[in-house]
């Protein structure tokens, strides 16, 4: 069966999923996690795409990116294959890591912006690797910690792997910090799952030459 073309478009906002073959972890370590996240960051900084949220799991990943200057199939192409490379040769293994495809879902931006952002970032409460909603700030394999401002009180200097509309000072992001507490039980899902259309700025209106 062929595969069905990906919907796509100059500044499409995506839901992008990925997960280990067979349950396989895709992340043993923070060298692993750390090399994931350099290769994001450096996508957002030559333009190909924006990064509003992120998390990091053991056998899987959660993304919520921008489509920017190339299409997010090239994109993701050159994140998964050079990770895999390295991640193969680090742990001498050889093959497939990641089962089929990544996954992508285009969501509308207004109002699944906050809540998707919401919902990945408490992926590692819902997980069990962070046990309090106090502890994600400090947890450095999701976005969580650079919206709240962990990371530059810290004295570290974040990845751009992100981009904002402000510090969650300011704005949505101090709604979206007093609204966590009613997603991170385990289990619990965004309502967004219907919106697959092209609700994102600019979306359907431009295409790749």
């Amino acid at each position: 069966m062929l595969r069905q073309p990906r919907l796509d478009a100059p500044g499409a906002l995506h839901h992008v999923m990925g997960r280990g073959i067979d349950g396989t972890k895709v992340f043993r370590s923070d060298e692993d996690r750390t090399d994931f996240v350099n290769r994001l960051a450096q996508l957002a900084q030559d333009g190909s795409l924006a990064v509003y949220a992120w998390a990091l799991m053991p056998n899987h990943f959660h993304l919520l990116v921008r489509t920017g200057r190339r299409p997010l199939f090239r994109s993701l192409k050159r994140l998964l294959t050079g990770y895999v490379v390295n991640f193969n040769r680090r742990h001498k293994r050889h093959g497939r890591l990641f089962q089929n495809r990544y996954k992508s879902i285009i969501c509308e931006e207004d109002p699944y912006l906050l809540e998707l952002t919401r919902y990945i970032h408490l992926n590692p409460v819902r997980g069990g690797l962070v046990h309090q909603l106090s502890e994600l700030r400090r947890y450095p394999w999701t976005g969580h910690s650079a919206i709240t401002g962990w990371w530059n009180g810290a004295g570290r200097t974040p990845p751009r792997c992100w981009r904002t509309s402000g510090s969650a000072r300011n704005g949505p992001f101090r709604a979206m910090k007093s609204s966590y507490g009613t997603g991170s039980r385990k289990g619990a899902g965004p309502t967004w799952w219907a919106a697959a259309s092209f609700g994102a700025r600019g979306a359907g209106r431009r295409s790749y030459r």
